[in-house]
């Protein structure tokens, strides 16, 4: 069964295309692009995410990412 997303596939792209060029506008190589994409998440989840529920969305955001890295 295919996963709904409560988000528009235009506002995510508009927002990862947000997120790239500021990266190539910044010309980041790959290490430092993913040493600030790190840290952004690294806010989101302490800022946002409450203390309780920390542990288990990093596991599930660590688990999409590995699964979605091309082969």
């Amino acid at each position: 069964m295919p996963i709904v997303s409560k988000y528009s596939n235009e506002r995510v792209e508009k927002i990862i295309d947000n997120l790239l060029n500021v990266l190539i506008e910044e010309k980041a190589g790959a290490d430092l692009s993913l040493m600030c994409l790190g840290n952004t998440i690294t806010e989101v989840v302490n800022q946002q995410v409450p203390a309780e529920q920390r542990e288990a969305i990093v596991e599930n955001f660590a688990k999409a990412l590995k699964q979605s890295v091309q082969k």
